[in-house]
């Protein structure tokens, strides 16, 4: 990899909208806008596909939530050259919310590489799918509300009850390990109830509970609604510096291919590199493939995510350290899992 590659990946880690806010709102770091200014590393806008396009055209697999508006970048990305200028046919499997199915498609060669959420995919890898992450693709995109006159803090969560809308999601994983952090014990301080994610709206505003956590563009509906209020987005705190979202991609394609694992690395990362500056484009070409939205609303909730941070190498195997060793205190990884050695056993630095 060339030096600048590394020195601009580097320095780029920390200048995204969110991170530059953590210096003046500890505890609070999130904004309506987190792309606005960002500038984004040459590499990966200017440079193509570089070394990392493939000598021959190759037919890959690329397992996806199709309707995750996070992942319309992705999505959309033939649509502005960068699979194809890695020499990547790509095929998309589409298995929703499953991550276990998801993980397993992988594993088991339905699939190549597969897009996900870091805080749904660790626990499963701790029990051995013959998986790889390659890269921190982007933040944001998860978030906890509650009406207005109800919390307006983690701490005043306290004794309340959180709709989700799975015990095992990502984002309750977040909202977990956050409450953690800021001294309510998520396991017996706080009851949380699982609803269909339409119904949150209607329970929350009914009483039922207290707050409400989820993701978009759900969740981002309702704080352009009156009457409600943002207590946390999985921008928060030291998260406001690391990817939400990761490439994973099957073990035996790193050890037999890996030349195929780095291009469709490379590809997704370009993707999100030119939704950070072109999320209107993104909102346009995806509104087709997502549901029950707009390409103004797509384009609004992927100015709130950091689709300008990307992690590989020792940054990606840090960011995980953190989430490794945040879901073990809140029993979520085993006690005698060791967070570092965990995050560098699940992670395949590609390009290189």
């Amino acid at each position: 990899m060339p030096n600048n590659y590394l020195v601009s990946r580097r320095h780029f880690l920390g200048y995204s909208a969110a991170a530059a806010m953590a210096a003046t709102l500890p505890g609070r770091v999130f904004a309506d806008d987190h792309m606005a200014g960002m500038q984004m590393p040459g590499d990966l806008l200017q440079d193509g596909p570089g070394k990392w396009a493939l000598a021959k055209p190759t037919h890959v697999r690329l397992a996806v939530n199709l309707n995750a508006i996070c992942l319309a970048p992705v999505v959309v990305a033939d649509q502005h050259n960068f699979f194809k200028a890695h020499n990547l046919e790509v095929e998309f499997v589409n298995f929703g919310n499953s991550t276990e199915l998801l993980l397993e498609s992988i594993a088991t060669g339905k699939a190549e590489a597969a897009i996900g959420m870091a805080l749904r995919w660790l626990k499963a890898l701790e029990q051995g799918f013959d998986v790889k992450l390659t890269a921190g693709t982007h933040g944001g995109c998860m978030r906890l509300l509650a009406r207005d006159g109800g919390p307006t803090t983690l701490e005043q969560l306290k004794g309340k009850t959180i709709g989700v809308t799975d015990m095992a999601g990502a984002d309750k994983n977040f909202f977990s390990l956050m409450l953690k952090k800021h001294g309510v014990d998520p396991n017996t301080d706080v009851d949380w109830r699982v609803f269909p994610q339409d119904l949150l709206p209607m329970v929350l505003e009914k009483g039922e509970i207290q707050a409400a956590s989820g993701s978009d563009p759900v969740m981002w509906r309702l704080t352009q609604k009156p009457g409600y209020r943002e207590i946390g987005t999985n921008l928060m705190d030291e998260y406001a510096r690391l990817s939400c979202c990761v490439v994973g991609t099957r073990g035996s394609l790193i050890r037999e291919q890996p030349e195929v694992a780095a291009a469709i690395t490379h590809a997704i990362l370009q993707a999100h590199a030119y939704a950070a500056k072109h999320p209107e484009a993104i909102g346009s070409e995806f509104n087709g493939q997502a549901l029950n939205t707009t390409p103004q609303e797509i384009a609004s909730v992927l100015k709130t995510h950091t689709h300008g941070h990307y992690s590989v190498g020792n940054a990606f195997v840090n960011e995980i350290d953190v989430y490794a060793r945040d879901l073990k205190a809140i029993n979520v990884l085993r006690p005698e899992t060791d967070p570092l050695l965990f995050a560098k056993g699940i992670t395949s630095n590609v390009l290189v």
